[in-house]
């Protein structure tokens, strides 16, 4: 079983439909625990309308696609906020391939491409409810920080430096 990470144009088929899952799964799980209700489509629509584009795209940061046999199966962002700070953003396996470690390699790629950006350390925010990706960075060295940002779903903040 083999897993792959490549850059990937943030307006790619492949990064849309991505994109997609991620934002449902994320958008879904928050209104299920705290509404009763899933993502209101039209909300849903209104998001996916505007993916994050210039943002993950060089020289401001990067988008990268796991595949597991070919298929695409995850995908992580890493966008610079100053010249030593990357932020990893939108870390993301299908459901149906969690578990067999492509959620480490997102995270170790995305860290070795902010390396490349001349990052020293990169920073991320994420919710409580996203119990999964807190032991994910927790394993991976990540720290959690007192808040460096202020974002309306932030809960929990990590930092890690990069050697």
């Amino acid at each position: 079983m083999t897993w792959t990470v490549a850059h990937e144009p943030a307006d790619s088929p492949v990064a849309k439909a991505l994109w997609r899952a991620y934002y449902t799964e994320v958008s879904d799980r928050y209104y299920l625990l705290h509404k009763g209700h899933p993502t209101d489509p039209s909300e849903l629509s209104r998001e996916l309308a505007n993916p994050p584009t210039t943002e993950l795209t060089l020289p401001e940061g990067q988008l990268l696609v796991a595949r597991y046999e070919g298929e695409s199966a995850g995908s992580v962002g890493i966008r610079l906020l100053n010249p030593n700070t990357a932020e990893l953003t939108r870390v993301f396996v299908h459901p149906k391939m969690r578990g067999k470690g492509g959620g480490k390699l997102l995270v170790r790629s995305a860290e070795s491409t902010a390396r490349t950006l001349n990052a020293t350390r990169v920073i991320l925010d994420t919710r409580h409810d996203l119990t999964e990706a807190r032991a994910l960075y927790a394993a991976m060295g990540y720290e959690e920080t007192p808040p460096h940002n202020n974002g309306t779903y932030a809960e929990h903040w990590f930092a890690k430096p990069l050697d």
